[in-house]
C-alpha cells in the first residue's frame, strides 16, 4: 500500500454519525444503460440511482460508497457498498431488499442488505476482487449476447492464451496495462511504481460452449487494467504480436503502453473479497 493510500484511508475512513448505523449492500447491475458505478454531475451513475432510491423508498438521505468504480457499460454480479441510516430505522435485511427493488429499474437489483460494523468501509476494507470477461466466438453474434460479451470471430491460439495467463500470476507493475485516470501527468505516474503494482492470484481462460471466458482474481485492479489485459491477450491469440510481447508488458515498465483495450460490454465484477470472506 502506498503512502498516499494510507493517508487517504486515514482521512476518509470514519464511522456513522451519532444516532446512525451502517448497512452493507450487495448489488448486481447490467451496466449497459448506466454511466458506470460512480456518481455523475448530471446523474446516470448506478451510485446516483441507489442514493435516489433509498430516499424514495424511505425518505432517508444518504450517500452509499462502493468498493470501487466500474466503467460505463461494465456489469456487476456482486458490487459491494455501504451506507448509513438512522438507528431508529427497524427494517430488517429482507425488508430493505424488497423496498429498494420495488423502486429500482430492473437493470439494478439489490441482492442483500445487512448490518455492518460501524468501521466497515466497502472500498478500504476490500482485500481483493474477481473479474470475469466473456467473449462470444461464433460467426454471428447472438442477439441475447449484445452488450453482454465481446464478439471475436476467427481462429485463436489457445496455447498462447494459456501461456500468457500463466505469466500474469504474481506481482507486477501494470503501468503498461492500465490507463491514466487523469489525476496526474503520465510522466509522474510512471515514476510511482507503488501506485501501479498489483498482485494477480489467479488468471484463467476457459471455453464454455460458444463463450470464451477469462477470470482474474487479484488484490486490486487499476483503471481499465482488465480490459487492457484481455485486449492484449486477444491481440496475441490472433497472432498479431508474439507471446513474448505480452510478457514484456509485465516485465519491462519502461516500454510503451498497450493500446489494445477490450470493450466494456464483456466485463463483469464477480465478487469483492473481504477479510474472512
Amino acid at each position: 500500500m502506498s503512502r498516499s493510500d494510507v493517508e487517504s484511508k486515514a482521512g476518509l475512513r470514519h464511522g456513522p454519525a451519532p444516532g446512525w448505523k451502517r448497512l452493507r449492500l450487495t448489488i448486481a447491475y447490467c451496466g449497459t444503460p448506466w454511466k458506470g458505478w460512480q456518481s455523475q454531475d448530471g446523474g446516470g451513475g448506478v451510485q446516483d440511482e441507489i442514493n435516489a432510491t433509498i430516499k424514495k423508498a424511505t425518505g432517508i438521505v444518504t450517500q452509499v460508497q462502493g468498493s470501487g468504480r466500474t466503467d460505463a457499460g461494465v456489469h456487476a454480479l456482486a458490487q459491494v457498498a455501504h451506507g448509513d441510516v438512522p438507528d431508529t430505522v427497524r427494517m430488517n435485511g429482507d425488508a430493505w431488499v424488497n423496498a429498494l427493488n420495488a423502486c429500482l429499474p430492473l437493470t439494478i437489483r439489490v441482492l442483500q442488505v445487512e448490518d455492518a460494523s460501524t468501521q466497515f468501509h466497502a472500498r478500504f476494507d476490500a482485500a481483493g476482487k474477481v473479474y470475469r470477461y466473456r467473449i462470444w466466438r461464433p460467426r454471428m453474434l447472438s442477439p441475447f449476447e449484445a452488450d453482454r460479451a465481446w464478439h471475436v470471430y476467427g481462429p485463436l491460439d489457445m496455447d498462447a492464451l494459456r501461456w500468457c495467463c500463466e505469466r500474469l500470476v504474481g506481482t507486477h507493475n501494470f503501468i503498461r496495462l492500465s490507463a491514466n485516470r487523469g489525476d496526474m501527468p503520465e510522466t509522474e505516474r510512471r515514476m510511482l511504481p507503488d501506485k501501479t503494482t498489483r498482485t494477480i492470484h489467479r488468471a484463467e481462460v476457459r471455453e464454455e460452449g460458444d463463450v470464451l471466458e477469462f477470470e482474474f482474481e487479484g488484490d486490486g485492479f487499476l483503471y481499465k487494467m482488465v480490459r487492457l489485459i484481455v485486449g492484449s491477450l486477444i491481440h496475441v491469440a490472433r497472432k498479431r504480436e508474439p507471446k513474448e510481447w505480452f510478457a514484456s508488458l509485465l516485465n519491462d515498465p519502461t516500454g510503451r503502453q498497450s493500446n489494445q483495450t477490450a470493450p466494456a460490454c464483456g466485463l463483469y465484477l464477480v465478487r469483492v473479497k473481504y477479510p474472512a470472506t
